[in-house]
């Protein structure tokens, strides 16, 4: 067995550090190691998305993606999508048009829906059934989850089309670029 190295990731906002085995997976770092146990582990063979995380601004299958691969950079795990009490625009679409149905694939879901969104505010339904691709329902068929994600994005922009206060921001902007 290769020594431990010392793994460094800021998650959710939060710097992390552990020292890991070089082989040990991101997927399970955030759940072993860290204890954040909303990205799920589904098929270890990067076929369900059921592990999405963003790392550096980009959606990833964390079954994918060495530990030590992620050292110095930045990864949101559903977790950190949301603000606090605050749900993240995605995760309150999901709620509000049914998005989900066991809720086993849920969170990959929106982590890849939060993605899509923030490079493209409105995407056509062939675009979002795309980019869930590789992602897997066995529940819903996915209709459902393109509506969530369709009014995530009419959500989005209509927080973008609101006035900005004097004070600041609105409390109502999305979060979809984060």
């Amino acid at each position: 067995m290769a020594d431990p190295v010392r793994v460094s990731v800021t998650v959710n906002g939060r710097k992390q550090s552990a020292h890991v085995e070089p082989r040990l997976l991101l997927v399970h770092f955030l759940r072993n190691t860290l204890g954040l146990t909303g990205t799920h582990v589904g098929c270890d063979t990067s076929n369900c998305g059921a592990c999405t995380v963003h790392m550096d601004g980009m959606a990833v299958k964390s079954c994918t993606v060495l530990a030590v691969q992620a050292d110095g950079g930045e990864v949101t795990t559903i977790e950190g999508l949301g603000n606090g009490d605050d749900l993240h625009i995605v995760q309150e679409a999901f709620w509000a048009k049914h998005g989900l149905q066991c809720g086993y694939c849920t969170p990959g879901m929106i982590m890849a829906s939060a993605d899509l969104l923030a490079r493209n505010s409105d995407p056509s339904e062939d675009e979002i059934r795309h980019a869930l691709e590789g992602n897997l329902c066995r529940c819903t068929g996915y209709h459902n989850i393109v509506k969530a994600v369709r009014y995530a994005a009419e959500q989005g922009r209509a927080a973008a089309a609101e006035p900005i206060e004097a004070s600041g921001p609105s409390s109502a902007t999305p979060q979809a670029g984060r």
